[in-house]
């Protein structure tokens, strides 16, 4: 049976007009932050005016791009190629989520309730560190460039690093999640008191509530639990805009304008994750580009098999010949784990008949400049890259 997958096309992809939002997923440890930078930087320099959103990437990443630092702002990337179409220019960010959230409740609730939701300590934890606000500031975040885009015509291509996440499209779950704790029973339960206010609040506690609020006390503090409800009954009045935000963002990502990239490791771990990820999108109607294989093993250029390699290995070790021993181990090794890269992807493939993919070799050298990131974008177009050479590490593990 024929398991060779169709070529994922990265320069028609990225030379699409009609595609302004780019989405790059995939578990941690991938390359997932490096691809995201790599493809916006071919892209601009295809003539796009590109804005790129990273998530948590190393300093290494600011320092490719020529910049000193990324933060929550989108900055100018300047060093594109002298012979890049005219009209591209390339953005970069980094989302601060603890900032995106205060920007969401300054642009959402009077200044009243806004003063009293960002001096809350409930909301000062929740928006620095609980489950899921990375992943929904990232949505929020998206939706805000898109409506940027949209009212001042400063980009035409959006591409998002997605949060690095353990399980496929935490992302995609985490509005429906932080609606869900924002509107669970917990929450409307320790906060009846202070909705329902004066005699009706005592009346409440009289009816039950009195040894819930009682035993809430004394498991969260009674200080923690009046930061809980103040904050919840501030935050009720901007909450139905938390749901619309979220739905129109999801939307957003559903129509033909956006288009998915997944991103994998050559491991088997990673490309089962890929096929969770390939899975869920194609089950939520998201729009799927193609798969991407990251630091794959070139199969070494010399004809020679690992076995012979490993045979002749032995014998110059017998004969007291250990470099060029070492050079011919060296050599079946390389080859053996081109080998099982390549079974794992051709296992891969057939599994998901159909599905376009491309593959970026291993090389040496981290990427620490926009030259770096160039020879990444070439390789992922399918483009020769010059001397590759086998264990590239990416910018960022996550």
């Amino acid at each position: 049976m024929n398991t060779r997958a169709p070529v994922l096309d990265v320069d028609a992809l990225l030379g699409d007009r009609h595609t302004r939002i780019l989405v790059c997923c995939g578990s941690g440890g991938v390359g997932k932050t490096t691809t995201a930078a790599a493809l916006a930087l071919r892209a601009a320099e295809r003539g796009r005016r590109v804005v790129v959103l990273t998530i948590d990437p190393a300093r290494r990443l600011a320092q490719s791009l020529g910049l000193t630092e990324l933060d929550n702002v989108p900055r100018l990337v300047t060093g594109l190629a002298d012979d890049a179409v005219p009209g591209g220019r390339l953005d970069a960010m980094m989302l601060d989520m603890k900032r995106t959230f205060d920007e969401v409740v300054l642009a959402h609730a009077t200044p009243e309730t806004a003063e009293q939701i960002l001096d809350n300590p409930f909301y000062q934890a929740v928006s620095s560190s609980f489950a899921g606000t990375q992943e929904y500031m990232a949505m929020e975040k998206l939706g805000q460039l898109r409506a940027t885009a949209d009212r001042e015509g400063s980009w035409d291509l959006i591409v998002v690093d997605t949060p690095p996440s353990r399980s496929a499209l935490d992302f995609l779950d985490a509005p429906k999640r932080l609606g869900s704790f924002l509107d669970g029973r917990f929450i409307r339960l320790i906060s009846a008191p202070a909705r329902a206010g004066g005699r009706a609040g005592l009346k409440f506690l009289n009816v039950g509530i009195g040894l819930v609020a009682k035993t809430l006390t004394t498991v969260l503090g009674g200080e923690m639990l009046r930061d809980v409800q103040t904050f919840v009954n501030a935050l009720d009045t901007m909450f139905g805009g938390f749901r619309e935000r979220a739905d129109l963002t999801y939307a957003l990502l559903k129509d033909g304008g956006t288009a998915f990239v997944v991103v994998a490791a050559p491991e088997r771990d990673a490309l089962r994750e890929a096929s969770y990820f390939v899975a869920r999108l194609a089950r939520d109607g998201m729009p799927l580009a193609g798969v991407v294989v990251n630091r794959l093993q070139p199969q070494p250029v010399s004809g020679l098999s690992a076995a012979r390699a490993r045979e002749a290995a032995d014998e110059l070790a017998a004969a007291d010949r250990p470099a060029g021993a070492g050079a011919l181990a060296l050599h079946a090794a390389l080859s053996d784990l081109a080998a099982r890269h390549r079974n794992l992807v051709r296992r891969f493939t057939a599994g998901h008949p159909g599905i376009p993919v491309t593959e970026v070799p291993a090389l040496s050298q981290d990427v620490h400049d926009v030259e770096g990131l160039r020879a990444v974008g070439t390789a992922l177009a399918g483009r020769p890259v010059a001397s590759p050479r086998s264990g590239w590490a990416p910018i960022s593990s996550r």
